[in-house]
């Protein structure tokens, strides 16, 4: 009976036996798409028949049956794993050795969970440690590639950008890098962790964004990281404006332009450029420097009350470090006095025009009237009641109007017609006089006369 029970235990205590450790860290954390190594090692106890034999070991998951379930990773080729882990768990040490060390590569969140270790040597030894399991947790990829710009972008001067993912590891599945911008740029041949961007940059692409695009294909995930181009270039697109007194808004002049202002008007001159870093501005006239301003201050020239010395070219310069730029403006000054020349005239013209327009109205509303009322009256239609208005006009142009003839002095008698039927031209001049309309004739007129008498001259 006793030589039954010494086998068992035996056996129990080969199954209790302190010489099967393992030495590990409890849990480990890496992101996805990324890798993880954790050091491993174990212990087995020595038997004489166990000398010589293969030592193989097994990573499985915490649920497996391992004699029913392939292992995630095995040091033994010939045994199959499993499927969505192959060619990512694997074991780097070798068992004879005692390393039981799991390597991990191009994480997935999947991954997360509990593993333990199993080894194998020969036929008589099979030892799983389930007491000693190895967390493992998978967490999203928060890292960014890394954009290396080398010294300052300067415009027209090519310059290479690289984007990289040093945090990355070497074993993994190489991620696939892409580059956005406005930019024009050309994708060089890219290294395992980097790509390289050759650059040519221009002065639109002055804070541009730049992105860098990384893929990790195994395990699907795609991070990005940007910058914003920093691109120096020389003053371009300088312009001048000018605000006058009379108006509001801004009026923009091209290099080269004229400008005609009147003395003692008021003149703001605004010089803006675009650059890279910014550019000095300076107002000269002349040749002779008028205003320096610092790069932060606005070109602005006041001109509070223009005289005859501001007559002549201004010239708006901008510089910075890559170079420099210049516009002018060409200034005529025009006098007061000159300008209001055709002023005066116009006016005097206007007014002589409203006197004669109407004393030509007071003729007709006051003269014909009266004239009316006395052919109403039954008065003989003689010489002396000829239209008073009509005979003012003048019935030959070309020719100019007779002086006045004096009041006492007789009409001339009428003489025959001319030869030929050709009848004389006459002109009237019409005198108004004065006088009393119960008075005779030939009484001396007074001021309050309504009718005139008229002279008719030859």
């Amino acid at each position: 009976m006793l030589l039954l029970l010494l086998p068992l235990l035996w056996a129990g205590s080969l199954a209790q036996d302190d010489s099967y450790q393992l030495t590990m860290q409890e849990s480990v954390t890496v992101q996805e798409g990324l890798c993880v190594s954790v050091p491993c090692t174990f212990s087995i106890p020595e038997r004489p028949w166990t000398n010589g034999s293969s030592v193989h070991g097994y990573w499985f998951r915490e649920w497996a049956n391992v004699f029913w379930n392939a292992p995630v990773a095995a040091s033994d080729p010939s045994l199959p794993v499993q499927e969505e882990t192959q060619g990512r768990f694997r074991l780097p040490g070798e068992p004879e050795a005692f390393n039981c060390s799991l390597d991990i590569r191009d994480a997935r969140r999947n991954d997360t969970g509990s593993y333990f270790f199993r080894v194998l040597r020969g036929h008589s030894v099979e030892y799983t440690y389930e007491k000693n399991p190895l967390t493992v947790h998978v967490t999203a990829l928060t890292l960014t590639p890394h954009i290396f710009i080398p010294g300052t972008l300067e415009s027209g001067r090519p310059s290479n950008v690289t984007c990289s993912v040093p945090w990355a590891c070497q074993r993994g599945t190489p991620p696939i890098f892409s580059w956005t911008s406005d930019a024009l740029p050309s994708l060089d041949p890219r290294t395992r962790l980097s790509s390289v961007l050759t650059l040519i940059p221009r002065p639109q692409d002055h804070g541009a964004s730049l992105t860098c695009q990384v893929m990790f294909p195994a395990a699907g995930v795609t991070v990005e990281g940007t910058v914003q181009l920093n691109v120096t270039y020389a003053p371009q697109d300088l312009t001048i404006s000018v605000f006058r007194k009379e108006c509001t808004g801004r009026e923009a002049l091209g290099n080269g332009s004229s400008l005609l202002v009147q003395e003692g008007d008021s003149l703001r001159l605004l010089c803006v450029t675009h650059s890279n870093p910014p550019a000095s501005l300076s107002w000269a006239q002349g040749g002779q420097t008028l205003h320096r301003f610092q790069p932060s201050d606005p070109g602005v020239l006041e001109l509070p009350q223009i005289q005859r010395e501001h007559e002549g070219e201004f010239t708006c310069h901008a510089q910075n470090p890559l170079g420099s730029q210049k516009a002018s403006l060409s200034l005529s000054v025009v006098g007061k006095s000159r300008s209001l020349a055709g002023v005066v005239p116009g006016a005097l013209g206007g007014a002589g025009a409203m006197a004669l327009l109407s004393l030509c109205l007071c003729l007709i509303f006051f003269c014909i009237p009266k004239a009316r009322r006395k052919r109403a009256a039954g008065g003989p239609k003689g010489k002396d009641d000829e239209d008073p208005v009509m005979d003012t006009v003048s019935w030959g142009s070309k020719h100019k109007p007779c002086p006045d003839i004096p009041l006492d002095q007789a009409p001339p008698a009428e003489e025959s017609p001319l030869p030929g039927g050709q009848q004389d031209v006459y002109y009237a001049n019409v005198t108004f006089l004065g006088r009393k309309s119960q008075e005779p004739w030939g009484q001396e007129a007074t001021s309050t006369t309504e009718y005139s008498e008229v002279n008719r001259s030859k």
